[in-house]
C-alpha cells in the first residue's frame, strides 16, 4: 500500500519555504484590499471606512503578537521595539523608503495591465483605483492628526503633506484668497524619469482629476477641486501640475 502521507510545507525545499513564507504575507495585503473593496462595494464608502479603522486596530495588534512571540522582539505600544526606537532622521528615511515602494507598486500594477491590454486599460484601471484610494488615505491621515470632519483648507494643508507623494516628491502651497489656495507638484518622480528617457510628460490629467477631489472632498466634502494644469496639459519648468483648492460655504 502507497504512503498517503499528505504533502506538506515540510516537504518544501528551504528557498521554497521562504518564498511560500514572503507570499502569504501578499496573500494577507490582497485578502484585507477584497475585504475593504467588497464591503465598500455592499455598504458604500463611508461604513468601509469605519468597518477598516476596527480592521485596522485589531489586524496589525494580532500581527504583531504572533510575529514578536515567534520572532523574540519586543513590543512598545503594539509596534516593535526597534521601529518605536529609531531617531527622526531614520524614521524620516524609512517613510522616503516606503513611499518609494509604494510607487514602485503603483508602476508595476499599471504596467502589468498595460503591456498585456494596452494603455486605454491600464489607465481605466489607474483611474478608477485611484477614486478609491484617495477617499482611503485621506481617512487614515484624519485619524493620524486627528482632525474633525470639517478641517478646512487648513486641514488639507496639513493632509497633503503626509500624503503617500509628500515623501518622494516637491510640493509647495501657494496662498491664494482666505477661502483658497493653490497646491503645486513641483518635482515629480515619474515625470522626471520620463524626461531623462526623453520621453513626452505622462498625461496623468484624467487620474490626477479623480485623485486630488477624491482626497479633498475626503478631508473635508465642502472643498472643491479645480485643475489648474495637468499633463497632457502644457506647464512651465516650476511644476508638472497645480490644483486650486476652494472652501465653499
Amino acid at each position: 500500500m502507497q504512503d498517503s502521507t499528505p504533502f506538506q510545507a515540510q516537504d518544501l525545499t528551504p528557498d521554497m519555504q521562504k518564498t511560500q513564507l514572503i507570499d502569504m504575507f501578499t496573500r494577507i495585503v490582497v485578502h484585507y484590499g477584497l475585504w475593504f473593496n467588497e464591503v465598500q462595494h455592499q455598504m458604500g464608502m463611508e461604513k468601509a471606512l469605519t468597518a477598516l479603522d476596527k480592521a485596522t486596530q485589531s489586524s496589525i495588534a494580532s500581527l504583531m503578537k504572533h510575529l514578536s512571540l515567534t520572532l523574540g522582539f519586543e513590543l512598545d505600544q503594539g509596534m516593535p521595539k526597534a521601529v518605536m526606537s529609531l531617531d527622526d532622521a531614520t524614521t524620516e528615511k524609512l517613510m522616503a523608503a516606503v513611499g518609494k515602494a509604494w510607487l514602485a507598486n503603483d508602476g508595476v500594477w499599471f504596467q502589468a495591465v498595460e503591456f498585456e491590454h494596452g494603455m486605454n486599460d491600464a489607465k481605466r484601471c489607474n483611474d478608477s483605483c485611484w477614486a478609491r484610494f484617495s477617499p482611503f488615505e485621506a481617512h487614515r491621515i484624519k485619524n493620524i492628526l486627528g482632525l474633525g470632519r470639517h478641517p478646512g483648507l487648513e486641514g488639507l494643508k496639513k493632509a497633503l503633506n503626509l500624503r503617500m507623494y509628500a515623501f518622494i516628491n516637491e510640493q509647495s502651497i501657494v496662498e491664494e484668497t482666505s477661502d483658497s489656495f493653490i497646491f503645486q507638484m513641483n518635482e515629480c518622480r515619474v515625470q522626471r524619469a520620463r524626461m531623462r528617457k526623453g520621453l513626452d510628460d505622462y498625461p496623468c490629467k484624467s487620474g490626477g482629476l479623480v485623485e486630488y477631489a477624491r482626497f479633498a472632498e475626503g478631508v473635508d466634502d465642502r472643498i472643491k477641486t479645480e485643475c489648474i494644469g495637468c499633463p497632457p496639459d502644457p506647464h512651465p519648468e516650476t511644476w508638472f501640475c497645480a490644483w486650486r483648492f476652494t472652501l465653499t460655504p
